[in-house]
């Protein structure tokens, strides 16, 4: 019989989608290893620490609740959000300005089908969130930012872009430290951007999901310079090392909870609600506390020593690395290299990432997923491939003064700096 296979009967926008690069790239590095392969995974960014202990045994504690929790949360859950925030950030919220969802990346999906608007990105920036919008039809803008400016957006290049159609609506994402570079902003910079936005009267969408990893614990979100045009996104998944409990937070101003009243119309229909032990748990790690706090503490001064590490190898080895503020990644341009590249058939991201993995182990992302220009030779390195519940032991009787250095981090992350050692060699070799 004639007619149609199965597959043409995809939508076709759904049909020409990718699995997400993070996640494909984990794939990729399992099948290596059932094959026998050594795999370093500098790809996948999860965080390498445990669960806080006492998040955990809060966790263990709830574990019996089997209810359908309230689609915007618990509410003594949204409550310790809202006053984590106030505590944080000085950011005025309370409880019914917060919603809960089964991760940050759902609440991201549900906003941009409540909200008709187009979507304003900063390149480079994380994956999911030009897929996320092509799935539903919205437009996307490109804002480009320049490695030589910290890979920050800039207020005269958010100007410039909207100046054709300076009222219509639009969510711009801000996420810092950000996903790929670990560029960060200071006072100054949130202050001009949220002057920009409110003029222009854009929504931001502020993805704070690595503010608490920020290596100076100096974050500051730019709510507190636009407060009525900013939803702050959070979760446990990167500072408190719980990426597959799937828990995330979005934060509304008082005067857009109409918007947070239509998200969670939607996720009624949707997912219903969020995982209820979860949920409890979480109010755990909101509330803070000592051991939370000394767990930061831990978790910044290893993440911080090691960023500076590896930054200084990159460099050493040929790599362009901006230096990173917060987070786990590193964002190196090895176009100084390109010539004895392209001599050996690398052309662009992507053809570097796949033979670096082939030629040596090492699994890295192509700056291309990140959307920068395909001929680009950057790439984003997850430095998560240590044991993170050992280094954070290592620091448990250091002084609240104490600087890692590289010896110390070295000894703590011997996969990590190996992986490094190839890439080194291999661009070494290259370069020869």
């Amino acid at each position: 019989m004639g007619g149609r296979g199965p597959e043409e009967n995809l939508h076709p926008i759904v049909r020409g989608l990718r699995p997400s690069a993070t996640l494909a790239i984990n794939e990729r590095c399992r099948e290596l290893e059932r094959d026998g392969r050594q795999v370093f995974r500098l790809g996948l960014g999860q965080s390498p620490f445990p669960v806080p202990r006492t998040v955990v045994e809060a966790l263990r504690a709830h574990a019996s609740q089997k209810d359908y929790l309230p689609v915007r949360g618990l509410e003594a859950l949204r409550d310790a959000v809202a006053r984590y925030h106030a505590r944080r950030q000085g950011i005025p919220c309370t409880g019914d300005d917060v919603i809960i969802g089964p991760g940050s990346k759902e609440l991201m999906f549900l906003l941009q089908l409540a909200y008709d608007g187009e979507l304003v990105i900063p390149t480079p920036s994380w994956v999911s969130y030009e897929p996320q919008a092509r799935i539903l039809g919205r437009p996307v803008r490109w804002v480009p930012t320049r490695a030589e400016e910290g890979w920050r957006l800039l207020p005269g290049a958010l100007e410039r872009l909207c100046a054709a159609e300076p009222g219509r609506p639009r969510i711009l994402i801000l996420n810092y430290p950000a996903n790929p570079h670990g560029g960060s902003y200071t006072s100054d910079e949130l202050a001009a951007l949220a002057e920009t936005a409110r003029r222009l009267r854009i929504v931001v969408l502020s993805d704070e999901i690595y503010g608490e990893l920020h290596y100076e614990g100096a974050h500051q979100s730019i709510a507190r310079h636009y407060p009525e045009g900013t939803i702050v996104s959070g979760g446990l998944s990167k500072w408190c090392g719980a990426g597959g409990w799937r828990l995330g937070t979005f934060t509304f101003p008082r005067s857009m909870r109409w918007l947070l009243q239509a998200m969670a119309a939607v996720a009624s229909e949707t997912y219903t609600s969020t995982s209820a032990p979860i949920q409890f748990a979480a109010v755990r790690a909101f509330e803070g506390g000592t051991e939370i706090e000394r767990y930061l503490w831990r978790s910044r001064r290893v993440l911080g020593a090691l960023a500076r590490a590896l930054t200084a190898r990159l460099r050493a080895a040929g790599a362009r690395v901006v230096d990173p503020a917060g987070a786990f990644y590193l964002f190196p341009d090895f176009g100084d290299l390109r010539e004895p590249l392209r001599a050996r058939g690398i052309e662009g991201s992507a053809a570097l990432c796949e033979r670096l993995l082939e030629e040596t182990g090492v699994a890295m992302l192509p700056g291309r997923d990140f959307g920068r220009p395909p001929e680009e030779l950057t790439a984003r390195i997850a430095f998560v491939d240590f044991d993170g519940a050992r280094a954070l032991e290592a620091l448990a009787a250091a002084p609240t003064d104490f600087v890692p250095e590289a010896a110390f981090v070295e000894s703590l992350a011997p996969n990590l700096f190996r992986a490094f050692d190839r890439l080194a060699a291999w661009l070494g070799a290259v370069d020869r």
